[in-house]
């Protein structure tokens, strides 16, 4: 499969420049250093030395492999033979199969092997999310067999699994199960792929033991209790669940995997494809996180959404996980690279008026650069699938592919979605007859289709898709028209925002360029998140219903005008709209926004706790913790401590701390900022269903050297402290 001129090869292209720009050997140092041998450059920053040292390697392996496979580009193929190569070298030192970049890793596996297992939900062992980490080499070292053939891979991804298999195999269901509260990755689906690709039966058995349970079990139950979940935690389980289906034919599996893409797809994304805010599932019912936050959906999110989405459809061909794939694909996918810069996006936020951060290759080692390489590197992975009977052409993205077994290559060429038509030439046919089945979409009611100038039924079958049945010939044409118009669509929850739509493209209106802080991204800890100021919301144009006045505008591509209060305003497809302010939801009501606008202007930084991104950015510590979810909020408790650091301002400020007593029974805790006693006893009561917020007022005398506050909340005797939510400077 080859990619023609089209924006996805021009972002494809761009990517490949992205991954020879990046240094090799500051990837592969974690993992040379792991096994005790001399790197060769010392590794980057950002998460790549403080605590997740080596996920980008993995990343980058599987990003590698895509590449070569998408492009054959030679440059590629020395890269990914180079890293292989050095990652064999620490493997083969290690001497038991084991390569890792988690720094100290040793210590945790042993502990782990003994049954001492201190799992949260981001943390195993006093270690940021090793499984996690581990994932990503595994996953890299698979995708370098499949994609490229590379046999050392293979070897060594084998090898190992094969540690980790007598790493765990000791330890009861329920130690694993307590180990896997903790963040893993697909883990499951990797050690599957491993029982598929070696015949050996023991790794599906340790697939199956890698699949957490408490996730696993409401699914097959048909029921949602994903609200307030890490959401990119719980994909990569699911994309497990169901390639083990794939290869034992569990049914109720099976099931599982597609009512979570049915209740996430339906119930919990947005007009972009993505979902989740501050990286967590919000209320089914309630979606003004989505419209407050600057940290709205997730590209890893995405990434993973759009895997499980291929796995289904690989089961079961339904136009409807295509419909979901290309939404989420020119949406979501395309729109969160740069490209000028290749740089790549974390959060992609719904908030009118806010902006994106774009990354940099040698400053921000995110989760969302490791899945973002990779996503740019394989546009070509679902344009086209196939059966016995023939081909399924899924997305309409200009191309060609080749069918060697079956003599077909077969080009797409359109100017898609500009122009609402593709056209399908037959370069080799095959002998005998074979079915081209094209993909009906959701967004269009009058498709036509015509071979060779000739109509053809364009009536679609149960599973979505137009199928033509013939003996082909080189030179035949398929013309398909998908008239499009535009449409606007509700959040979920049905509340008063509109996204605007044409076909399978979300329209968004540019809102300015001011005051776009760390617009690219440096290698502080929140680097990835947009931290300029929030435009006030009733500042912002709205729109007064469903049956908004939007016109096409000449010129070439997708340009439109709408009608705002403000005026007329332009819109265009939001995958081209960069290095930008916009607006993708609009309200649909003059009187404005419910939201506390002085509290958002005047914060200088704030904590959210319980969520791993904001308290991994504020240094979180503590003893004796744990964290939960409770009438809409976030939470960490603590019989012992907890500390974090907050970013200063000018001037001295306060210090809000919201809170619930968490049927403690009522008592007291001490607050400390930066070692200094500020409140000996702060009382709370017994309350557990009102939140109340403490104001502390702060003064220059406590501020750190760097001008921020490292805040320590301790409670007295044998009590636990409240459940602390959201901790806030002023």
């Amino acid at each position: 499969m080859r990619l023609l001129d089209s924006p996805f090869l021009r972002a494809q292209e761009l990517n490949k420049q992205y991954l020879l720009t990046l240094d090799a050997d500051r990837l592969l140092a974690p993992y040379l250093i792991e096994a005790g041998l001399e790197p060769r450059a010392e590794r980057y920053t950002n998460w790549e030395n403080t605590g997740l040292d080596g996920h980008i390697g993995g990343h980058y392996v599987s990003a590698l492999s895509y590449m070569y496979a998408s492009t054959g580009d030679e440059a590629i193929g020395r890269r990914l033979g180079y890293m292989i190569g050095e990652l064999k070298r620490a493997q083969d030192r290690s001497g038991d199969g084991y390569l890792s970049g988690v720094p100290g890793g040793r210590q945790v596996w042993e502990e782990i092997r003994r049954g001492d297992i201190r799992a949260s939900g981001f943390g195993l062992n006093d270690r940021w999310v090793p499984l996690y980490n581990i994932h990503k080499i595994f996953a890299g070292l698979r995708d370098a067999w499949l994609l490229t053939g590379n046999e050392t891979a293979l070897g060594m991804l084998t090898d190992l699994t094969d540690w980790m298999y007598s790493l765990v195999e000791g330890l009861s269901d329920e130690q694993m199960q307590d180990m896997l509260r903790s963040e893993h990755g697909g883990l499951n689906e990797t050690f599957a792929d491993v029982a598929a690709i070696t015949g050996d039966s023991k790794y599906l058995d340790l697939a199956r033991r890698f699949s957490h349970r408490a996730i696993l079990e409401p699914l097959t139950c048909c029921e949602d209790r994903l609200t307030g979940m890490h959401a990119n935690t719980q994909i990569p389980k699911v994309i497990g669940f169901k390639r083990i289906s794939e290869l034992d034919g569990d049914e109720v599996w099976l099931g599982a995997a597609d009512y979570f893409w049915h209740t996430v797809t339906h119930d919990r994304s947005v007009a972009i494809g993505g979902n989740s805010a501050y990286e967590h599932f919000n209320p089914t019912d309630d979606f003004s996180v989505m419209i407050s936050s600057e940290q709205g959906p997730e590209t890893c999110n995405t990434y993973n959404m759009l895997r499980l989405s291929a796995m289904l459809h690989r089961t079961r061909p339904d136009a409807a996980y295509m419909d979901y794939y290309e939404r989420a694909l020119y949406n979501h996918i395309l729109s969160t690279q740069n490209p000028s810069t290749g740089g790549l996006v974390y959060f992609t936020p719904m908030r009118p008026g806010h902006y994106r951060v774009y990354s940099q290759p040698h400053t921000s080692m995110w989760c969302c650069v490791g899945s973002g390489i990779e996503n740019h590197s394989k546009y070509g992975e679902m344009i086209y699938s196939h059966d016995d009977r023939g081909l399924w052409v899924n997305l309409f993205i200009p191309s060609v592919v080749t069918w060697r077994e079956r003599g077909l290559t077969l080009r797409q060429e359109n100017e898609f979605p500009d122009r609402a038509a593709t056209r399908l030439t037959a370069e080799k046919a095959p002998d005998g007859e074979m079915d081209i089945r094209i993909r009906k979409p959701g967004w269009t009611a009058d498709m036509t289709v015509t071979v060779n100038g000739s109509p053809v039924s364009a009536t679609a079958g149960e599973d979505g898709y137009v199928s033509v049945r013939r003996r082909w010939r080189p030179g035949d044409t398929v013309e398909v028209e998908l008239p499009m118009e535009v449409r606007l669509e509700a959040f979920p929850d049905g509340s008063d925002y509109r996204a605007v739509n044409y076909g399978p493209v979300v329209l968004a209106s540019p809102a300015g360029t001011a005051d776009m802080t760390g617009l690219f991204a440096d290698d502080s800890r929140g680097g990835h998140i947009a931290h300029g100021p929030k435009i006030p919301l009733h500042k912002l144009p709205w729109i007064t219903g469903d049956d908004v006045p939007v016109r096409r505008t000449g010129g070439q591509g997708l340009r439109f005008a709408m009608k705002t209060s403000a005026g007329e305003v332009e819109l265009l497809p939001f995958y081209e709209l960069h290095e930008s302010r916009y607006i993708i939801y609009w309200p649909t009501f003059e009187s404005g926004y419910d939201e506390d606008e002085a509290l958002e202007a005047a914060t200088i930084d704030v904590i959210y706790c319980g969520q791993q991104q904001s308290e991994s950015d504020h240094g979180f510590k503590g003893e004796d913790t744990q964290t939960g979810y409770t009438h809409g909020r976030h939470w960490r408790m603590s019989g012992g401590w907890i500390s974090y650091d907050l970013a200063g301002g000018s001037g001295a400020g306060s210090l809000l701390i919201t809170f619930l007593s968490g049927g403690d029974g009522g008592g007291c805790f001490t607050t400390e900022i930066n070692g200094i006693v500020h409140t000996e006893a702060a009382p709370y009561g017994n309350s557990d269903s009102e939140w109340e917020t403490i104001e502390y007022t702060l003064t220059e005398e406590m501020k750190a050297d760097n001008g921020g506050f490292k805040i320590k909340i301790t409670p007295h005797e044998s009590h636990k402290s409240p459940m602390i939510s959201v901790i806030r400077l002023l």
